[in-house]
């Protein structure tokens, strides 16, 4: 295992891009305005300080990209993780455009791995904070140009982005995410644990937390356990828990307080679809706020809510020992 001190001065880009082993890399606060990619695996990357090491840039959806594109969602990230069991501790993540409703989706870390860990970590952005692969399959098959139809993108992402063979397991601890649109995204298996999710201001006046695209054959999605979803300045009521973004995503919500942001039907079908037909929602144990859960979520017992927290706990003892 390797031992790194880096500062603000230092080009944390290229000194990623070197790493053949084990590392872990410490962080002296500061601000550190690069995009990163971290593609080795058993990276560890520790801050002094978690509001004041700040990783951050500002791409956004509707940016033009060098090959003459707009850089869509999923070419805005500030951090994308490819290599396996990287960990990232005591630090914030940022994709600093604020305007969404002009520029678009603009996310801040982009988790393209099997096995990953943040902890004590602050991701902050508005549309599209986080994503979690992996990507939907008719996605993987449009931007790999898997296809005859010359009007998808060919090679538009890295293929170390866009292909992920199994499921994945994500553990986000003791984090704050905050975001206004679909701002925890994607296919993964993963557990937000004692997290805070902040919702900020809209203006187009609408905001979801989560927004999952798992398949029919995943028995496991998004986890939200022992989470507070706080209001970062969100109208009262205009929030939604979360939405489809694929026919048969998966959310769990169980023992979670919710502010006054937070729409008593809690979830979304997404706009002119019939995913409240597929989507799989549950919710245990919500304390606060006047609940009126649309029928197609389904609140489960506590039984059941101990059957899914013991899923994860042996996910986490695989992966993590903890």
């Amino acid at each position: 295992m390797d031992f790194l001190h880096v500062t603000p001065n230092d080009n944390l880009s290229d000194i990623l891009s070197k790493i053949t082993q084990p590392t872990t890399i410490y962080l002296k606060k500061g601000v550190y305005r690069v995009k990163l990619v971290i593609a080795a695996d058993n990276i560890t990357l520790i801050g002094e300080d978690r509001e004041t090491t700040v990783i951050c840039y500002d791409d956004y959806a509707r940016k033009p990209h060098s090959d003459g594109r707009e850089y869509n969602t999923f070419r805005t990230f500030t951090v994308c993780v490819t290599g396996e069991n990287v960990v990232i501790d005591n630090l914030t993540i940022a994709n600093t455009n604020t305007a969404p409703e002009t520029h678009g989706q603009c996310v801040a870390l982009s988790v393209n791995a099997k096995v990953f860990h943040a902890k004590s970590c602050d991701l902050k952005s508005t549309q599209d904070t986080l994503f979690t692969a992996p990507f939907p399959d008719d996605l993987v098959i449009r931007y790999s140009g898997l296809t005859d139809d010359k009007t998808y993108y060919d090679g538009f992402i890295p293929r170390e982005q866009l292909y992920m063979e199994g499921e994945s397991f994500h553990y986000f601890e003791n984090c704050r995410i905050c975001g206004t649109v679909d701002f925890v995204f994607g296919g993964a298996r993963a557990l937000f644990e004692n997290c805070e999710l902040i919702s900020l201001k809209e203006k187009r006046g609408t905001g979801f937390v989560a927004a999952p695209c798992h398949s029919l054959k995943q028995s496991l999605g998004y986890l939200f356990y022992k989470c507070a979803f706080e209001n970062g300045g969100a109208d009262n009521g205009s929030v939604y828990l979360a939405r489809p973004w694929r026919d048969f995503g998966k959310c769990d919500f169980i023992d979670c307080t919710l502010e006054n942001h937070i729409s008593p039907l809690l979830f979304d079908k997404w706009n002119d679809t019939y995913r409240d037909k597929t989507a799989r929602f549950s919710y245990c144990n919500l304390k606060g706020g006047s609940l009126a859960a649309v029928p197609w979520a389904h609140e489960i017992t506590p039984e059941n809510a101990s059957d899914i927290i013991n899923s994860f706990t042996t996910l986490k003892k695989k992966y993590f020992g903890v």
